[in-house]
């Protein structure tokens, strides 16, 4: 099982948060909330304003997201759906657990080293020089006061 922090529309309530509980695709089990340890500029771009995180380390806010393990069915499931290595990149992050539902409760979040966990995290280098201009988010709402509603693959 691999670790990975999501913080868009995979989340709970998010457009496609039905791929992590479809077992068709492989297993995803929630294991608590968090945030990155470094900042990261976290923008909705494009014409389906979609959530990017930019590979920007110290820039931008402690974004906000999910802690889920998940078999390597599942892996594979999200670097196809996340477009990578073209759209995003799966890189490995540092991130503090807020909140822990995983086995053993917070203690086992905790023996990583003060509640620091290293996860896979989606997010992107390969972006338009101009992403870097557009507001930066602590948090993605696809109903967000931002007022950009994202576009889900079925539609466009």
């Amino acid at each position: 099982m691999a670790r990975v922090f999501v913080y868009g529309t995979l989340k709970k309530g998010q457009p496609n948060y039905k791929h992590m509980i479809n077992t068709a695709k492989g297993l995803a089990k929630f294991q608590g909330r968090g945030h990155t340890v470094e900042k990261y500029p976290l923008v909705i771009a494009g014409k389906y304003n979609i959530p990017y995180m930019l590979n920007i380390p110290g820039t931008g806010h402690h974004v906000a997201g999910e802690i889920y393990s998940v078999d390597e069915q599942m892996l594979q499931f999200l670097d196809e759906f996340e477009g990578c290595p073209d759209m995003y990149q799966r890189t490995l992050m540092r991130i503090q657990v807020v909140e822990w539902e995983g086995k053993g409760g917070t203690g086992e979040a905790r023996a990583a080293g003060d509640g620091v966990l290293e996860c896979f995290v989606y997010s992107t280098a390969t972006y338009p020089p101009e992403w870097v201009g557009l507001p930066y988010y602590d948090s993605y709402d696809s109903s967000g006061k931002h007022g950009l509603s994202y576009v889900l693959r079925e539609s466009r």
